[in-house]
């Protein structure tokens, strides 16, 4: 069985220039398929372990919430924006969400990781980073997920 995943590219931020105000687009290369009743996201990296385990566990808001944020990140990074209010009135969002989201940048790369694979708890999705923010201490964050499993 051949699996259905394309390669896309990677992620292309535009910039458009409305009378002096500039507003940032990302095109992210994601692409989503139906399988059955169920959605689930084709990676770019055209990279598929067991199809039916994996896409079904992978958190779909979660995951754009952490491409949002990590590119946030390098926009901060490399001196495109000044602040996340910045990004937030480009983007057309409250500033709160913008500064929430980025605070997701500060995850240990392998609770990352987990959440890329959808191996990550099953409690564990964008609703409970809102609600329950992590320490920005991994092995703080490490004992925070070891409760998840107990």
């Amino acid at each position: 069985m051949k699996p259905k995943v394309q390669a896309l590219g990677g992620p292309v931020a535009r910039e458009h220039r409305d009378g002096g105000q500039v507003k940032l687009s990302t095109f992210i290369p994601l692409k989503i398929r139906k399988r059955g009743a169920s959605k689930v996201v084709l990676r770019p990296d055209g990279q598929v372990e067991s199809p039916g385990k994996v896409a079904s566990q992978i958190d779909q808001p979660l995951l754009v919430a952490l491409t949002r944020a990590f590119y946030w990140q390098c926009l901060l990074d490399d001196g495109v924006v000044a602040s996340g209010s910045e990004i937030a009135r480009r983007e057309g969002l409250h500033h709160s969400t913008v500064n929430e989201l980025l605070r997701l940048t500060l995850l240990e790369p392998a609770i990352i990781q987990a959440i890329l694979a959808g191996k990550q708890p099953r409690c564990m999705s964008l609703l409970w980073f809102q609600r329950n923010p992590l320490p920005t201490d991994w092995v703080a964050q490490r004992e925070v997920l070891a409760r998840f499993d107990a």
